[in-house]
């Protein structure tokens, strides 16, 4: 192998410490560190169970007569069918294939056909979750959880505020969309393709000036444009960035959008979302709000993949907000490839929020491989008020973006 092969294996040998997600793997050990959303509490009917799958793991979801969900692993010890297909019994859930029964702990409490052995002393994976503002969060590591304090949002807990809810299955690797939120200066072209929407008008075309701040909970991301056009982000560790952007309507004021990252697999990742409207807007602005997202609101790119890409026209021109955004992020980001091979990537001056990121990883995923303890990372003491760009909700809709 030539000195400049090896250089490039280095490279790579180094970006898959932050791609490989498994739980052997180094980033699989540090994720399961924070409580994580793995799926939309909607989703999860009573006395059902569906699949999940986070962190390579494979996973079973169900409500039980309760009302509270749990999470076990994903097969029956016994034959290791799919659990998910079985019933709820109380808070318990049995297999279809020999009826063995597992509580909420994951621990077998009974083998209708085995009466005379008693209980076996395997168990099945159980994680604790907690349902929030429509998501159902897990922690998936060993030992007591942290406090559920990083993923609360005090802006959405603010009386009068409106939520909504999105979920989408993108297959490609969870970490290209973790740096995209890293990346101010894809707004100024990637929101420009297919149709201009209103985010894209807001934050115009103009390159900005950069700088990164890291914080207790994460990195503050400031972008200016303009003296009246200072965009800033305020990203949490490991997987959550907290934007604004502008009402569905100029009547309507800018919403707060926090986006989660869930590595499903190495190939797959689910993005969850809350919405949040503020509790000073109008009653009018709050039922749009509401019937926006009843008819748009669940709009996934990945199940348009052949469309966009070959088309590469927007044909949804009601939908210029969750489905419009998320498809031009979907050209960008899937046209990576499923893994983006960061050993042939050529970075500028623009990337300095990637390389931020990737330092602050790296530093965790040695001291995690060093056996040191890593950052307490703490919600920020008060919310980060997100700058709104003056006069951009009165601009005009969308317009064609130019050749």
């Amino acid at each position: 192998m030539s000195q400049k092969d090896e250089r490039r294996q280095e490279r790579k040998d180094k970006f898959d410490r932050l791609v490989k997600c498994g739980p052997d793997a180094e980033m699989g050990k540090l994720l399961r560190k924070f409580w994580l959303p793995v799926e939309l509490s909607e989703n999860v009917e009573l006395n059902a169970a569906i699949p999940v799958k986070a962190l390579g793991e494979e996973l079973t979801l169900y409500r039980g007569a309760s009302g509270k969900v749990h999470l076990v692993g994903g097969r029956c010890a016994h034959r290791r069918t799919l659990l998910h297909t079985g019933w709820i019994v109380g808070d318990d859930i049995r297999c279809i294939y020999h009826g063995w029964q597992f509580d909420s702990t994951g621990a077998c409490v009974n083998r209708p056909a085995e009466n005379d052995t008693g209980m076996p002393r395997t168990k099945i994976p159980g994680y604790p979750v907690r349902e929030y503002q429509g998501l159902v969060f897990a922690y998936l590591g060993e030992g007591e959880p942290p406090v559920f304090d990083l993923p609360r949002k005090l802006q959405t807990e603010r009386e009068g505020a409106v939520i909504a809810n999105g979920m989408e299955r993108w297959d490609n690797n969870w970490f290209q969309q973790v740096e995209n939120s890293m990346d101010a200066v894809h707004v100024s072209f990637v929101h420009m393709a297919l149709t201009v929407g209103p985010f894209g008008q807001a934050v115009t075309s103009s390159i900005p000036e950069l700088s990164y701040e890291e914080t207790s909970s994460g990195i503050r991301q400031t972008a200016v444009r303009g003296e009246n056009n200072v965009r800033q982000s305020d990203w949490t560790f490991p997987n959550n960035n907290h934007i604004t952007v502008p009402g569905l309507t100029p009547e309507d004021p800018w919403m707060d959008v926090f986006v989660w990252m869930l590595p499903n697999d190495d190939l797959n990742t689910t993005r969850f979302m809350i919405y949040s409207l503020p509790p000073e807007a109008s009653e009018v602005s709050k039922q749009r709000f509401r019937t926006y997202f009843a008819k748009y609101g669940k709009y996934d790119p990945a199940e348009h993949h052949d469309e966009l890409f070959k088309s590469r026209v927007w044909k949804n021109p009601e939908d210029i907000f969750v489905g419009l955004t998320a498809a031009q992020d979907y050209l960008s980001i899937r046209g990576q490839e499923r893994i983006t091979k960061r050993e042939d990537e050529i970075l500028g001056r623009s990337d300095l929020g990637i390389v931020k990121l990737r330092s602050i990883f790296w530093r965790e995923l040695d001291l995690l491989k060093e056996g040191k303890p890593t950052k307490e990372w703490k919600s920020l003491e008060e919310w980060l008020t997100l700058p709104r760009q003056p006069g951009a909700a009165t601009k005009a809709k969308s317009e064609a973006a130019p050749a």
